[in-house]
């Protein structure tokens, strides 16, 4: 990147006004999103009608699928994860130790609870049975991403887990996903990738059954497809908003420049529409960092990707530590990563990011490899509102009541008034029949 450039990107937070400040952490703009919504109806409708025939057509276009039957068969699946190595099989085994450590321990818990003599009120957990994960390999295969879908379903429980991944440029499946789909337990693969993917997912084709929730990040065509299929009763839920991955980086003056900026383009290698974010509270921190970023810039084999991202990258300089933990809950990263003196301080003031990470050790790619945390978080924002993937994402609640007679006479009048209130009789009179009765034990 140019020094030009580099300038015009950054900001002193405390000059702008309110429109400027919007402007500057503005993300990418979506790809033509009217165009992408319109492309992924096309392809869920197409694909809804005529079933595997369209499939095999968007995959024969799309992801050059060489043609054959769309699930892997178990020959195809052990002789594929043999030629992983041996040291990149054991990095996998040890990320998902991790991962289930962390995720066993979260699995949600039964609730009882007498709420008034006689009263019980429960709120019982069930799996999900059938769960549709899709895992991208466009420029980069993301064995990883197995893990952190397949892993949690199988520890809740899900009977079915079956994953759909588009082949590569040899016609094969990445060994590293076909391995970790072994370790994690996965029932199925088909080698179907894209919008055309989720839409078999979503209802079913004569080789890929329909699954009752979408899980999994995508380009812009994957995500509108799961969005869309969504919102159709006849579809399948999805998991969350899960768009270009992104990083926010807090650095006061003790940061280490080389980590920070290390860590500035751990996600701009992503993909060009990434975004990444870098507040500073002086001028003096900003310059080292964005001195070290070139110096790492340079070097990077993705380094075209990388300063295609940085282009509408923003770099800020706020007034103190307040300032730059209001600009971060005002931008809701995926990945916020907080290199301030004593951290973990701040923590009860940080209310909108998917993940965090604190202090000078902890780099976001550990999170996205192998600290246990998921890393399917929510982007563009929607931190605001979602959290990332958790065991209660591939799992559903019930709640239970039960009343003894002594339970109805208590709390039986206080719902007929209210039934009646509103004007529903029926709802009334169910109560009243029991209040009757109870009186006359």
């Amino acid at each position: 990147m140019d020094a030009e450039l580099l300038a015009k990107r950054t900001y002193r937070w405390s000059d702008l006004s309110s429109a400027q400040q919007a402007q500057a952490l503005r993300r990418p703009a979506a790809t033509a999103q009217a165009a992408v919504t319109v492309a992924a109806q096309a392809i869920l409708t197409e694909v809804r009608t005529r079933g595997d025939t369209a499939v095999r057509e968007y995959a024969a276009k799309f992801d050059g699928f060489p043609g054959g039957p769309f699930k892997l068969s178990a020959e195809e699946w052990q002789q594929g994860a043999k030629a992983l190595g041996q040291q990149q099989r054991d990095a996998l085994l040890r990320a998902a130790d991790q991962l289930s450590r962390f995720h066993s321990a979260e699995m949600p818990q039964p609730l009882r609870l007498e709420v008034s003599p006689g009263l019980v009120c429960q709120r019982v957990w069930r799996p999900l049975r059938r769960v549709g994960l899709y895992v991208p390999a466009g420029t980069a295969p993301l064995p990883s991403t197995l893990l952190m879908l397949a892993l949690p379903a199988r520890i809740a429980g899900c009977r079915e887990r079956i994953v759909c991944t588009p082949v590569g440029a040899n016609g094969q499946i990445h060994p590293g996903i076909l391995a970790a789909a072994d370790i994690a337990g996965v029932t199925a693969i088909y080698k179907v990738g894209g919008a055309q993917a989720i839409a078999a997912m979503a209802y079913g084709t004569e080789s890929i059954p329909r699954v009752d929730k979408l899980f999994g990040p995508g380009n812009a065509y994957v995500t509108q497809a799961k969005v869309l299929a969504a919102q159709d009763p006849d579809g399948a839920a999805c998991d969350l908003p899960a768009g270009p991955s992104e990083v926010m980086v807090l650095a006061g003056p003790g940061a280490n420049p080389r980590f920070a900026a290390a860590d500035l383009l751990s996600q701009a290698e992503h993909g060009i529409d990434s975004h990444v974010v870098l507040v500073t509270l002086d001028a003096a921190t900003l310059a080292a960092i964005l001195a070290e970023l070139q110096r790492q810039l340079a070097v990077l084999p993705r380094r075209e990707i990388a300063t295609a991202s940085l282009r509408h990258a923003a770099f800020i300089i706020a007034k103190d530590p307040g300032q730059a933990i209001d600009i971060a809950n005002t931008y809701a990263a995926e990945h916020l990563i907080v290199q301030l003196d004593d951290p973990a301080q701040y923590v009860p003031q940080i209310d909108n990011a998917g993940s965090i990470f604190l202090g000078p050790w902890s780099p976001e790619a550990v999170g996205d490899y192998a600290s246990g945390t998921n890393h399917v978080l929510p982007t563009y924002g929607q931190a605001r509102s979602h959290g990332g993937l958790s065991m209660e994402s591939f799992m559903k609640s019930m709640t239970i009541q039960e009343l003894t007679p002594a339970a109805v006479l208590d709390i039986g009048p206080v719902v007929t008034t209210l039934a009646e209130m509103e004007g529903l009789s029926a709802h009334a009179n169910a109560v009243q029949v029991r209040l009757e009765a109870a009186r006359a034990l």
